[in-house]
């Protein structure tokens, strides 16, 4: 007597297949190896990071250049001239206004660099190339425009037709005048600064190439984060 032929029972669809050269299971979708989404990149595109970089440049220059000479005309001290009728001189001649004057640009536009990179730093945490040049260029327009918009506001700067029209005697003031040239540098120096330093203390930490390479599996896909700290 021969036993009934019966026909083998199909496998179910959980169970592990037994070919070592089976490619490891998907749970679907994009999800890749090990029911883990495959990585993905990373930050902004180039695109956003140049459009941030355009507004950060633009707002420097202009809002903060013109609160920058505003205040340097508001705060400069006045430099006391004074006409003999043929030529014009300081009326104090051992006065420090004309250094005063250099120095108050100097200050302020150090603190505004500093400011902008504490502002900028929490937006865009991340950095990169595009915002650390947006600092560096919007600072130094917004200075140059701080710069000639505080000459603007302050007194006449044709000095001879000035005391012409005074008389010999009479105390006037003379035109805002920045002297040292290198204070323009201050504005980008000091916020490039302040940013790299934020980005050193604060700013995402890169993970250890050897580390993250012990939580991965057999097929190099990650098989979760690594430990904190």
């Amino acid at each position: 007597m021969t036993a009934p032929f019966s026909s083998p029972s199909p496998r179910p669809h959980h169970q592990p297949s037994d070919d070592p050269w089976a490619p490891p299971p998907t749970s679907g979708g994009n999800v890749g190896h090990l029911g883990y989404e495959p990585d993905q990149p990373s930050g902004p595109g180039l695109r956003t990071e140049l459009t941030e970089a355009a507004v950060v440049t633009v707002v420097m220059a202009l809002l903060g250049g013109a609160v920058l000479g505003v205040l340097w005309w508001w705060l400069a001290p006045h430099v006391p001239l004074v006409s003999d009728g043929s030529a014009v001189y300081f009326r104090d001649t051992e006065g420090e206004q004309a250094v005063g004057v250099d120095g108050t640009f100097t200050l302020l536009a150090l603190g505004a660099g500093a400011l902008s990179a504490l502002v900028v730093f929490p937006l865009r945490r991340r950095g990169g190339v595009p915002l650390v040049v947006a600092l560096t260029l919007g600072g130094l327009l917004g200075a140059l425009l701080a710069w000639r918009l505080g000459v603007w506001l302050g007194p006449e700067t044709d000095v001879a037709a000035r005391a012409k029209e005074l008389g010999e005697g009479v105390t006037f003031t003379a035109p805002l005048k920045l002297g040292a040239k290198g204070a323009l540098l201050a504005w980008p120096l000091a916020g490039l600064l302040v940013h790299l330093g934020l980005t050193a203390l604060f700013g995402p930490r890169d993970p250890d190439p050897d580390e993250a390479e012990q939580y991965k599996d057999g097929y190099g896909a990650p098989v979760g984060p690594p430990p904190a700290g």
